[in-house]
């Protein structure tokens, strides 16, 4: 099985990539869209894990083209900036799963099909915090209302100040190692 991750993290790619071969799965990283299609096209890996933000661009817009190159590849997309409106977006255009960063080895595995869940079930994450349930919230109202500030804080309840200072606090992904 081969892989292709495509992560602008290149500490978090190689990481994970260094996981992933301990398992005897080859992969080959991407640090943007660009290269990520090259790659792609040289190629077609079984799987590609794409992270949501790529630098300036959006992993969103390579999940099409890349089910193009192999319409059987499993497709990931994996994001340190989890909401709603983005997972079922990713899901919308093809992906095949949406993780929350950091994701754990054992979850890719799972997500990939390679690896099932061991018995008995034990949580493996805390909850998700509530200010991340808060900001997707607001991103699913944001998506509901095409980025209208003013119509999605009217949809929140809030005033639009209110909303604009709660959308420069934006979550910051809570760091964990991926498990070797």
């Amino acid at each position: 099985m081969n892989g292709l991750l495509i992560d602008d993290d290149e500490l978090y790619a190689r990481t994970l990539q260094r996981s992933l071969a301990r398992r005897g799965i080859d992969t080959r990283i991407a640090l943007d869209a660009s290269d990520a299609l090259r790659l792609a096209r040289e190629q077609a890996p079984d799987f590609a894990l794409v992270d949501l933000k790529l630098g300036e661009s959006s992993g969103l817009t390579l999940i099409e083209p890349l089910r193009a190159l192999r319409p059987d590849m499993r497709i990931l997309l994996v994001t340190g900036y989890a909401s709603v409106a983005t997972a079922v977006e990713s899901i919308k255009r093809g992906a095949d799963d949406y993780l929350p960063k950091p994701a754990t080895l054992s979850t890719i595995l799972r997500a990939l099909g390679i690896e099932q869940k061991s018995e008995p079930l034990e949580p493996e994450e805390t909850m998700t915090p509530l200010h991340r349930l808060e900001w997707e919230h607001i991103q699913q109202a944001l998506a509901e209302t095409d980025g209208n500030i003013s119509a999605a804080a009217r949809l929140l309840g809030m005033h639009r100040r209110s909303l604009q200072r709660k959308l420069l606090k934006r979550p910051g992904p809570e760091r964990r190692q991926v498990d070797e």
